[in-house]
C-alpha cells in the first residue's frame, strides 16, 4: 500500500524508518477503538502522523503539537492554504534554480537565512523560507543558537526539490483531521479529560548520548534532563487516567552497556529496544545502525499476539 501523504520537511530523528517496528508495538486493540483521538506532543517532521492517519480509519482525530513555532506555522498552512504555499515555494525554487554556480547558490541561501533570522515577515514568508531552509541547509537540519537564530551551513545540493506539491497537497487532505496546537508538550495536558478514546505518541527530543552528539537545539532552550525528568511525570499523569501511550528516545546503554538512565527513570513500564540508521553524526564512521529505546504503558501488543498466534501453531 502506498502512501502519497509524508513529512514535507527533513527533520532530524524522523520516524519513517521505524514505523514497521513501532506499529507492532501498538496496544493489540488499536484498530478496534471507535473515534479515536491520536496526540503527538512533539510532532517534529510527521512521518508517525501521517501514516497513523492513513493506515487507522477508527482515529477520527489528531491533536499536534511542537515548540517549534515556524513548524506549526507551516503544518497551519498546509492544513488551511496550501495552494498560496504551493505558489510562494515555486517561485523561490526557480529562482534559486536560476542562479549559476554554487557560490551564487551558498549567497542567495546565506541571504534567505538572515532575511528569515529578521523581523517582520507574513506567516506565508516565513513558512516558504523555512522550508527553503530545510530543502537546502546542510543535511536537512534544524539548529538555532542561544539567541535562537537559525545557523545550519549551507548544504550543496546539485538540484534539491524546494517545492513538493505533490506532497503539500496529500498533506493537506489528511490534516484536515487534525488540530494543531504550538508550545511545550504539557499543553496537550486539556485532553486527559476528554471521554474518547485517547492515544499518546512520545518522540521528544533525544537525550544525547555523548558531548558530542547533542542535536536536540529545535529551540532556544534546549530540552535536557530537567525536561525528561518533567516529561517522565506526564506520562505518570496520563497512566493515572489509564490513557495508553508509546515513548521514543534514545537508548543510554548502546554507548557503553552501563548507563541504564532511561531503563531506571521508566522503572515499572515496558521498556523495550528498536533499531534505527542515524546520519547526523559529522564523522562519518560513526553513523549506522543503532538501539534506541520504546516506552509503553501496557502489555498486550499486536507483536505479542502474532507471536502467541504461532506458538499456538507450532504446538499443535
Amino acid at each position: 500500500m502506498s502512501f502519497l501523504a509524508k513529512p514535507f520537511i527533513k527533520w532530524a530523528g524522523g520516524k519513517s524508518q521505524l514505523i514497521s517496528q513501532l506499529e507492532t508495538f501498538l496496544p493489540v486493540d488499536f484498530d478496534r477503538c471507535e473515534n479515536l483521538i491520536y496526540v503527538e506532543p512533539f510532532v517534529g517532521g510527521g512521518a508517525m502522523l501521517f501514516y497513523m492517519l492513513q493506515t487507522y480509519p477508527n482515529i477520527t482525530k489528531a491533536v499536534i503539537n511542537d515548540i517549534n513555532t515556524d513548524l506549526m506555522a507551516c503544518y497551519t498552512i498546509i492544513r488551511d492554504n496550501p495552494q498560496a504555499l504551493i505558489r510562494s515555494l515555486s517561485g523561490i525554487q526557480e529562482k534559486f534554480y536560476s542562479l549559476e554556480g554554487e557560490n551564487a547558490r551558498k549567497t542567495f541561501y546565506l541571504e534567505m537565512r538572515e532575511l528569515y533570522n529578521g523581523p517582520s515577515l507574513k506567516s506565508l514568508e516565513r513558512a516558504t523560507l523555512f522550508i527553503f531552509l530545510n530543502r537546502t541547509c546542510f543535511n536537512g537540519l534544524y539548529r538555532v543558537n542561544k539567541a535562537g537564530k537559525f545557523n545550519v551551513p549551507y548544504g550543496r545540493y546539485a538540484h534539491p526539490l524546494i517545492c513538493d506539491e505533490e506532497t503539500i497537497l496529500a498533506d493537506n487532505k489528511v490534516l484536515q483531521r487534525v488540530e494543531i496546537i504550538n508550545g511545550d508538550f504539557e499543553q496537550t495536558s486539556f485532553l486527559l479529560d476528554f471521554e474518547e478514546d485517547l492515544f499518546f505518541y512520545f518522540d521528544p527530543p533525544y537525550r544525547p548520548l555523548s558531548n558530542t552528539s547533542n542535536f536536540n537545539s529545535y529551540a532556544k532552550d534546549e530540552f535536557d534532563d530537567t525536561s525528561q525528568i518533567r516529561l517522565k511525570k506526564f506520562c505518570d499523569h496520563i497512566q493515572e487516567k489509564n490513557i495508553p501511550f508509546m515513548l521514543s528516545n534514545s537508548d543510554s546503554l548502546a554507548l557503553d552497556g552501563e548507563n541504564s538512565y532511561f531503563d531506571d527513570l521508566f522503572i515499572g513500564y515496558d521498556v523495550n529496544r528498536v533499531w534505527a540508521k542515524r546520519n547526523i553524526n559529522s564523522i562519518g564512521t560513526k553513523r549506522g545502525r543503532i538501539s534506541e529505546i520504546l516506552v509503553r504503558n501496557y502489555k498486550t501488543t499486536a507483536y505479542q499476539t502474532i507471536n502467541q498466534l504461532i506458538n499456538i501453531k507450532v504446538a499443535l
